[in-house]
């Protein structure tokens, strides 16, 4: 079948798809023990997509049960690391040779653009899988300086059962983020994809099947966090939790794993993120573009979005002109047309959120500069126009809280000191954007930022090279680099005696 170039042949690819709502649990598809099932409804016009398994801990149990048997008898994690990559390897192609259907799922499940879902998210999930799949019979173990008459090894073992549970705004990239380390040092993975976006998981583990890994390895238990997501977390036979989602829920999470078998939690958690033009940026219709960008991409549901936009006075009125400029191209529409940049939000709940946080901004006496409305409603689809508010205290709501939509808030400072002071007064460390023609000035306020991740004279740069995380309540771990292999693997010492 030739490649959709049109709303009309990605409708009509639509039409023709068949959509799996089932768990995947030990190398096949089946319901949840309770026969339960929840609505997948498309955000982009409110329709029902299909009935997915509503998964509990039953179903938990049994994928446990099941990812801890094949662990144990090592046909994967006892796998040399050149077969594991192999297949690796192979399942990467297959995402890429499967990137129509996967593109298709991941719009019509979460609302975002077609030409993001396949150009940013099939891409960057296959990439990430054939990355870890090539580096992992790169790395090579240790050996401690000794005496001459002894030897102490430093070794990398798997952890055994990963629970990953992952969000809705980047279902495909964020479950790969944590797939490839996972798999790749040979441990097996309870995969739980948010009950709002879980249909591209579930299509994925077929492919994983396809590509060779083994059945039980990988395993899909779509359903809610409050069922199934904690039934993972309290389990006495998950050795490590990997998480990207809320702050609220990834403290949650601790707590389960403090009640249960304290099994390693790692969490990547939310974001405020503060995008700093100094009045020196070296090129402001560059800084206008990456703050439309930063805000406004997928439909502002993204953890390090550029919501705080600080910019000192003297070129405040000049980039906010540009940035709403610029937001001329960021407004919604249909997201199976090719040309649309910007989405539905995810649903009804996301939307209405949206809208409160706008309605509070303008409460508390921020000026709505442009947007804050909601937009084809006739459609039955969850649309919001993106929206600038200016004159923004940092204190405001719109300012403190993670809206995790298109809201950007432009705060005015003056001097190096008190944008970096208003840049780290919030509970979050996850991402920052610094512009500035000052090499001195960049490295300085780079180094002062609690951020994770710093930017200069652009937004939202790295590849998978660079570590992904932040400090504070934004999380703890990396996704992404080598750092990943930390969260995935034991070390162990091995002292001889000779």
């Amino acid at each position: 079948m030739s490649t959709p170039t049109s709303r009309s042949d990605w409708e009509a690819l639509a039409a023709s798809l068949k959509i799996t709502g089932q768990a995947f649990i030990n190398g096949q598809y089946q319901g949840a023990a309770s026969g339960d099932t929840f609505d997948c409804i498309s955000p982009i016009d409110g329709q029902v997509l299909a009935k997915v398994a509503s998964c509990d801990l039953a179903d938990a149990n049994l994928a446990v049960a099941n990812a801890r048997e094949v662990f144990e008898t090592g046909t994967w994690s006892m796998l040399p690391p050149v077969k594991r990559k192999q297949v690796m390897i192979k399942f990467a192609d297959l995402l890429e040779e499967n990137a129509d259907e996967l593109a298709l799922l991941e719009t019509l499940d979460m609302g975002k653009p077609i030409q993001h879902s396949k150009g940013v998210d099939v891409v960057g999930a296959a990439r990430a899988i054939r990355w870890y799949g090539e580096a992992i019979d790169k790395i090579y173990d240790e050996i401690a300086p000794t005496a001459h008459n002894e030897i102490g090894m430093i070794t990398r073992e798997p952890v055994g059962v990963v629970a990953a549970i992952v969000p809705w705004n980047f279902p495909m990239i964020m479950a790969c983020w944590k797939l490839g380390p996972s798999l790749a040092t040979g441990n097996s993975v309870i995969l739980k994809p948010s009950e709002k976006s879980p249909l591209t998981a579930i299509r994925m583990a077929q492919l994983a099947i396809e590509a060779g890994i083994p059945a039980g390895v990988l395993n899909v238990l779509p359903g809610y966090g409050h069922t199934v997501g904690k039934a993972l977390a309290l389990h006495m036979d998950v050795d490590t939790l990997v998480f990207t989602g809320s702050t609220k829920i990834a403290k949650q999470l601790m707590i389960y794993a403090g009640e249960s078998n304290m099994k390693r939690v790692w969490l990547e958690a939310g974001g405020k993120s503060p995008n700093i033009v100094f009045n020196d940026a070296p090129d402001l219709k560059a800084a206008a573009e990456a703050a439309a960008v930063a805000i406004a991409f997928n439909q502002g549901e993204v953890c390090t979005a550029g919501s705080r936009l600080l910019v000192e006075s003297g070129v405040k009125d000049e980039l906010i002109k540009l940035i709403v400029e610029e937001m001329q191209g960021w407004q919604p529409g249909h997201p199976l047309d090719p040309k649309t940049t910007c989405g539905a939000m995810v649903d009804q709940q996301q939307l209405t959120n949206v809208l409160n946080y706008i309605k509070a901004g303008s409460e508390q006496g921020a000026t709505l500069v442009d947007g804050g409305k909601q937009v084809m409603a006739e459609t039955g689809g969850m649309y919001v126009q993106p929206t600038i508010f200016s004159n923004v205290r940092n204190d405001m709501t719109i300012a403190s809280e993670e809206i995790f939509g298109p809201v950007l808030s432009v705060i005015e400072f003056d001097g190096m000191e008190q944008a970096v002071k208003i840049a780290n007064d919030t509970m979050y460390g996850l991402a920052a954007g610094v512009w500035t023609s000052n090499l001195s000035k960049a490295h300085k306020t780079a180094k002062a930022l609690r951020s994770g991740m710093v930017w200069i004279n652009h937004y939202d740069g790295g590849d998978m090279t660079a570590p992904f995380g932040g400090y504070k309540q934004s999380g703890n771990g990396r996704d992404k680099s080598l750092h990943a292999f930390d969260k995935y693997t034991e070390i162990k010492a091995t002292w001889i005696a000779l």
